[in-house]
């Protein structure tokens, strides 16, 4: 019987009249068809466009056996790690193995392998050698090119090489997935000049810009930082040509990022037809965590324009918000509300960062692009567009929508984009309206030596912030406490600068439990500067904790006080 679900078997397939599969999907993660999983609606969009498409979800590794089960598709093999890079998945900061990993049934860990695009693409090419593989997902997304690896502590090459895979998909791959299924099912294997894509090529095109070789990258840590720099700068301007990078006698040639999507291709994207649940052969494992969180929010937007120096958000979504409709939205909370599951409550109506629905810069809208890397950073840029107004008019409607009881925003709230002159206004009605007794801000440091590195705004706003936080919901009546997040031993954190972070939090009475260690992950400056003790914008020396001993004693530096009563039960923090 056809249940719904893209099929993950023959007999699926076979419920639905396919003696083939036009296009598999091979990922990491276990399958969820929810707007929230990329397999799932990279499947949907090509099903629309009238593909056959077949999911082999966590297939095991050890044989190729797995990767037969489905047969070998007519145009080719799309292959993600899901929606996570899988070292980030598998391994802690410190190189320890996760003991869980909710994108796995039953938070069972150890389902995907470390490099698992390298490892699922090259057991493809044992079952079939001739078979086309498409990759895309973040973790091919942000190994693009060469790129520091913290896991192997080494310089390693675009994961195009290494996987042997025909194409290379960065970004959110829905047009170029969908161009290079009509190119191939169109007999054409021509796949270059596909923008948001990445090849391999034995020439260089003629228009194209150069970065330095991998080998110059491996070899120089002040080559590899300018050449950080320079694909920032390509990436920001957007040009209408490739750039290319070298790989021993090989090019990667790397097509420009496509345009942003527009609304009505937003649109388009989120009706998609999906079922909102974990495949039922997760059932008896007890189903899988990640859904839970998301099962009952919406995606109002994507991309994130902060600009901030650890995420990778800048290379993967992009910096230019790209928004669905108010219609679009709202069609969506209603048929939420018609889920036998739902019990009134939205868990988020957001995105990367909540409140940057529908804002943007005015030079996006021109369709130019300037070099600034951060819209936001020690102060917000004036050409940036701030109106916080269609986004509390969704809020608003949303939460008329018979059936609804609360909508809350559980994604970040960056509070240095509030309007002056409307920050109370718009402060007063998240806290009455929209926040289940927290409201989860990241500050990320306040010592402003690690925020310049950072390019985070500073103490000064966030303790404007934490008064007028306290202000609106000592009127409103309530108590709510703001949950600030930080990370320790980030580029250019020095143990003096922790410990201005301990006396901050001491003289507020609080015990921070929101504390990461920065991991470097692919490709973000501050994975750069990582690396390479150089910050790549300046040419300038940084200081790194990298060793054990070094990252232990920061976060020791903040918890050294544990033994004082948490200060959210006395005052936010």
């Amino acid at each position: 019987m056809n249940n719904g679900f893209i099929p993950v078997s023959r007999e699926e397939a076979t419920a639905r009249g396919w003696d083939e599969f036009d296009i598999i999907i091979v990922s990491g993660d276990a399958y969820i068809d929810h707007p929230s999983f990329g397999p799932a609606v990279i499947a949907r969009w090509l099903e629309k466009h009238g593909f056959r498409i077949g999911i082999i979800p966590q297939p095991r590794w050890n044989s190729p056996d797995d990767f037969k089960k489905l047969g070998k598709p007519r145009l080719f093999f799309a292959v993600t790690a899901g929606n996570m890079d899988s070292l980030v998945c598998n391994r802690t900061s410190l190189n320890k193995p996760r003991k869980s990993d909710t994108y796995s049934p039953g938070a069972k860990p150890a389902l995907r392998p470390d490099r698992a695009v390298i490892v699922y693409c090259n057991r493809i090419r044992q079952a079939y050698k001739d078979a086309k593989i498409v990759i895309g997902g973040i973790e091919s997304s942000l190994r693009r090119l060469a790129h520091y690896d913290y896991w192997s502590d080494s310089v390693r090459r675009s994961v195009i090489f290494d996987s042997r895979a025909d194409i290379l998909v960065y970004g959110m791959g829905e047009r170029p997935v969908l161009e290079i299924a009509k190119r191939i099912s169109a007999a054409n294997n021509d796949l270059s000049g596909i923008d948001s894509t990445a090849v391999i090529s034995a020439q260089c095109p003629d228009n194209a810009e150069e970065l330095p070789s991998y080998e110059d990258v491996s070899a120089d840590k002040q080559i590899y930082a300018k050449a950080h720099n320079q694909f920032v700068n390509y990436f920001l301007k957007r040009p209408g040509h490739p750039i290319v990078q070298l790989h021993h006698n090989r090019w990667l040639v790397h097509y420009p990022p496509g345009a942003p999507m527009t609304e009505k291709e937003m649109d388009d994207v989120y009706d998609l037809p999906y079922l909102r649940r974990w495949h039922p052969i997760y059932d008896s494992a007890g189903g899988v965590p990640a859904l839970e969180t998301v099962r009952f929010s919406v995606t109002s937007h994507r991309g994130c324009f902060g600009g901030c120096s650890f995420c990778a958000l800048f290379f993967h979504q992009g910096h230019i918000i790209q928004t669905r409709s108010k219609e679009s939205i709202i069609n969506e909370v209603k048929m939420l509300t018609r889920d036998k599951l739902f019990r009134g409550y939205i868990s988020d109506i957001g995105g990367p960062t909540a409140n940057m629905y529908a804002l943007g810069c005015s030079h996006h809208a021109r369709a130019t692009h300037c070099l600034k890397r951060d819209c936001l950073g020690a102060q917000p840029c004036p050409a940036l567009n701030r109106d916080h107004a269609k986004y509390l008019d969704i809020l608003h409607s949303a939460s008329k929508v018979p059936g609804v009881k609360k909508i809350f925003i559980s994604t970040g709230i960056r509070y240095d984009l509030f309007p002056d002159n409307e920050a109370e206004k718009i402060l007063r009605t998240i806290c009455k309206n929209h926040l289940s007794g927290q409201m989860k801000v990241a500050p990320e440091h306040i010592s402003a030596n690690v925020l310049k590195y950072m390019k985070k705004p500073s103490k000064e706003k966030y303790l404007w912030f934490l008064n007028l936080f306290e202000k609106t919901n000592k009127q409103l009546g309530l108590k709510q406490f703001a949950v600030p997040y930080f990370i320790t031993a980030h580029p250019g954190c020095t143990d003096s600068d922790m410990k201005e972070l301990a006396d901050f939090l001491r003289k507020l009475r609080f015990v921070p439990d929101q504390i990461q260690d920065f991991l470097p992950t692919p490709m973000t400056t501050s994975t750069c500067m990582y690396y390479t003790g150089i910050d790549p914008s300046t040419g300038q020396q940084v200081y790194c904790a990298r060793s054990y001993k070094d990252k232990l004693r920061q976060r020791e530096i903040i918890h050294g006080h544990r033994d004082k009563p948490p200060a959210h039960k006395k005052r936010n923090p």
